[in-house]
């Protein structure tokens, strides 16, 4: 496979993240019951669905909740590894849609703050509306923007958006209130932990993309986490969630460019070239008082990588998975 036809491959039409996401929102809704997931009409006639707040939710609601942050471009599955792990569950990620899928839709970049009632209503939100709403510079640098009837956002919140904030994701993706979906879910609820794992993937593209890696470049790619088990408070679960990537994933993207840049990648992507890399995210979390953007960004990748230069067939691994760290997360 030679730089021409990878060149040519990148500029094929892109497809409408929105459009291929809508019939996995609708068998979503169409399995609520089963699922244990509640969905409900908005104040705005905005649907909402619910998977970890009011609603029990689950691990299948979770992993669809993946699929939907990847715009429907990619899988996410539920697999068993080796049994005598102390933790043999993984989350599985693969897409053909490497950037598009992680960085243009599941990446949770759109920052939304609203008064709601006297407080401040703060979330991240994640999925294919982004693709059409938000302001991000990262849209510019991949060069994308969806057209859509519909959108469906995701967002990790421990409530339901309020009014105000469904308006404004509506208003700023041009579409009228009816023809938005918005699903959330708490870090701390089973589907809540199964789609954060379900970035393992995601956080090596965005990565990548600090390191300044071309993300043309970045043909196809996938990644595994072990799945964390959830815990009640908003912290430990994000430590654990964070954890099972930084400490325990895996990922293996394929590329086109140099031999020599596809070493250069692996070498520098792991997490253990992080300065804060050693200790439980939590730990870490604590040691800057709770100040996110204290902690190294460099933090934010996986565990154990490998590249592999598709015009040479070289591949190129660095980083290894902590066990130890992992257990001490998991099980604390």
């Amino acid at each position: 496979m030679n730089e021409e036809t990878l060149e040519a491959r990148s500029e094929t039409k892109l497809p409408s993240v929105n459009r291929e996401v809508a019939p996995l929102v609708d068998a979503l809704i169409r399995d609520a019951q089963a699922l244990r997931v509640n969905v409900s009409q908005g104040q705005l006639g905005e649907t909402l669905i619910d998977c970890g707040v009011r609603a029990v939710g689950g691990l299948e609601a979770g992993r669809r909740m993946g699929e939907i942050c990847l715009g429907g471009l990619g899988r996410v599955s539920l697999q068993t590894v080796d049994p005598s792990s102390a933790w043999p569950f993984m989350v599985t990620v693969h897409t053909d849609q490497p950037v598009l899928a992680c960085l243009g839709s599941q990446y949770a970049g759109w920052s939304l703050s609203v008064e709601d009632k006297g407080k401040k209503y703060h979330v991240l939100g994640s999925g294919p509306a982004r693709a059409l709403g938000s302001t991000e510079k990262l849209f510019e640098e991949l060069g994308y923007r969806d057209n859509a009837d519909s959108a469906c956002l995701v967002l990790e919140a421990d409530r339901a958006p309020p009014a105000a904030l469904v308006k404004h994701i509506a208003e700023a993706c041009k579409l009228s209130t009816d023809a938005l979906t918005i699903i959330y879910a708490p870090t701390s609820s089973l589907a809540g932990t199964v789609q954060i794992a379900a970035r393992c993937l995601e956080v090596a593209l965005h990565k990548s993309h600090e390191l300044h890696f071309p993300l043309h470049h970045i043909v196809d790619g996938m990644a595994t986490a072990p799945l964390p088990p959830p815990a009640p408070g908003f912290v430990a679960a994000m430590g654990r969630t964070n954890d099972a990537i930084i400490y325990g994933g895996r990922v293996q993207l394929y590329v086109s460019g140099s031999a020599k840049a596809a070493k250069a990648l692996a070498d520098q992507l792991p997490s253990l070239k992080s300065k804060d890399y050693g200790k439980p995210f939590a730990d870490i979390f604590a040691a800057v008082k709770g100040d996110f953007y204290a902690i190294d960004r460099m933090l934010f990748s996986p565990a154990k990588v490998t590249v592999t230069a598709l015009e040479s067939g070289e591949s190129f691994e660095a980083g290894h998975i902590d066990t130890a760290i992992l257990s001490r997360s998991f099980s604390s």
